[in-house]
């Protein structure tokens, strides 16, 4: 689905992308389609509210699936963590309509976190391998996948419910910054970082480099929400020499995710 934040990967590797939806006030926008994270952030800053998401209806998903299986003999479909959303709920059930010919996987994971399953799916696919190959490989990697992220206020994620007011009170006076990290499909706070972005961000890849000194090295994602240039080059920079990844791949979350971190956030 549109949460997984690959941008221009999904036309090159023919990755079909399902929209998750953007409610500003009254009106629905498909994620990706017909809304941009600026939109979001001039919503925000005119009316104080925070954009409200939803999944596609079970019909959405039978008629996005119908489409693909135009040109395809299999489909395998990946969503938002499943206790990030009903979206896989909907999708799941709408391929019970297909005769086994969608496989739906909920990847745990949001974000690039589910954009790195895609891409190995991807990776796969091109290989040859076989759907149910595919579905099983990609399910063991799951809990091997690093989905974590540094956002710079605290102001989303208050107005989306995931922190109190005074928590957000402090942490914008003294500068906090909390390493938000999915594990087994649920975010939660992992580490608390305090001072400049510059310095968070700097302190959150030097953390993941001692967390992980063995991985897969075919690629990794630098995902942001608009977020400066400064950070985003010191984030990059920081990835190249610290790891040894074939590819560095810097993406945008798109509205939905936008929506629920704000702007300037990193991961």
């Amino acid at each position: 689905d549109s949460t997984c934040d690959l941008n221009r990967l999904t036309e090159e590797r023919g990755i079909g992308i399902m929209p998750l939806n953007v409610i500003l006030d009254t009106k629905v926008y498909r994620d990706g389609v017909d809304i941009s994270p600026a939109d979001i952030f001039a919503f925000v800053e005119k009316t104080k509210m925070l954009p409200k998401t939803s999944a596609p209806a079970i019909e959405d998903f039978h008629d996005f699936f119908s489409r693909e299986l135009e040109t395809s003999d299999e489909l395998i479909h990946f969503s938002i963590s499943a206790k990030a959303s009903v979206s896989h709920s909907c999708a799941a059930a709408a391929a019970k309509e297909f005769g086994g010919r969608v496989r739906v996987i909920d990847s745990q994971a949001l974000s690039t976190g589910q954009g790195l399953l895609v891409m190995k799916a991807a990776d796969m696919r091109d290989e040859g391998r076989s759907a149910a190959e595919i579905e099983e490989a990609v399910n063991a990697l799951r809990p091997r996948v690093n989905t974590s992220f540094v956002p710079d206020r605290l102001d989303y994620l208050y107005k989306g419910g995931r922190c109190s007011r005074m928590e957000m009170y402090g942490a914008n006076i003294l500068k906090i910054h909390p390493l938000i990290d999915m594990k087994e499909g649920q975010l939660g706070v992992k580490k608390k970082y305090r001072g400049k972005m510059t310095m968070c961000i700097r302190s959150y890849i030097e953390d993941l480099r001692k967390e992980y000194p063995s991985y897969d090295k075919t690629r990794c994602f630098v995902t942001h929400s608009c977020a400066d240039a400064e950070l985003v080059s010191l984030a990059k920079d920081m990835v190249a020499s610290l790891f040894d990844f074939d590819e560095v791949i810097e993406t945008v979350a798109g509205s939905v995710i936008t929506g629920h971190c704000g702007r300037n956030t990193l991961g």
